[in-house]
C-alpha cells in the first residue's frame, strides 16, 4: 500500500473526526509545540512494531495515520520507512507543522524555545569546519581533511536528502 499527501486545508477538515496523528519529530520539538491528541515517535526510533504498540495503546481510528513532522521531510522519511508494512493508510501532512501554523490550526505550545534540528545540523557543520581550518592553518596541514569531509557530508545529504549528522544530533540528550 502507497502513502498519500494531505494539503493543511484538507487535513484540517478531517483532523476533528478524532484521526490517528503521529508526530515524528524529536521530543524536544513536541515539547515546544505540539497537536494536541497527537502521538509522538521520534523518525530515529520509528519501528513498525513500536508504531503498533502505541496505536493499540491509543485507542484511536488507525485506519488512516497522518504523518507530522516540522516541515514534511521527515514525514515523508517515516512514510517510506512504514509502507506496506502497516494495513493503515497513510497520509504525510504536506508542509508539517509550518504549513499547519500558517492554517490557524490551534496548537499545543509550550512557550519554551527549542532550536530546530535543521539549526542545529548547520551550528555543528559550520563549527566543524572551522575547527578544521583553524586547526589546519595553525597546527598540522591534515586537519584541513575535517572540514574536506563535512563538505561531503553536506554534498551527500543533498544529494540523498538524508542527513547523518542530523540523525546523530536527533539522538542527543538534549533533543529527548
Amino acid at each position: 500500500m502507497s502513502y498519500k499527501h494531505i494539503s493543511p486545508a484538507n487535513f484540517i477538515a478531517c483532523n476533528g473526526q478524532g484521526c490517528c496523528v503521529l508526530d515524528v519529530r524529536t521530543a524536544a520539538e513536541v515539547q515546544a509545540e505540539s497537536l494536541p491528541g497527537s502521538l509522538h515517535i521520534p523518525l530515529h526510533e520509528l519501528t513498525p512494531e513500536a508504531l503498533k504498540n502505541m496505536l493499540q495503546d491509543s485507542g484511536k481510528d488507525t485506519s488512516k495515520i497522518y504523518l507530522l513532522c516540522q516541515a514534511g521531510r521527515r514525514a515523508e522519511m517515516a512514510a517510506m520507512q512504514l509502507n506496506g508494512q502497516l494495513p493503515s493508510e497513510l497520509y504525510v501532512i504536506e508542509g508539517g507543522m509550518n504549513a499547519l501554523k500558517q492554517s490557524a490550526i490551534p496548537l499545543q505550545q509550550s512557550g519554551k524555545k527549542v532550536m530546530s534540528l535543521e539549526r542545529q545540523v548547520r551550528i555543528a557543520a559550520g563549527v566543524l569546519v572551522l575547527a578544521g581550518v583553524l586547526l589546519g592553518t595553525l597546527f598540522y596541514p591534515a586537519f584541513y581533511g575535517l572540514s574536506g569531509f563535512v563538505g561531503a557530508g553536506l554534498i551527500f545529504a543533498g544529494i540523498t536528502d538524508t542527513c547523518m549528522m542530523g540523525m546523530l544530533i536527533a539522538r542527543m540528550p538534549w533533543n529527548q
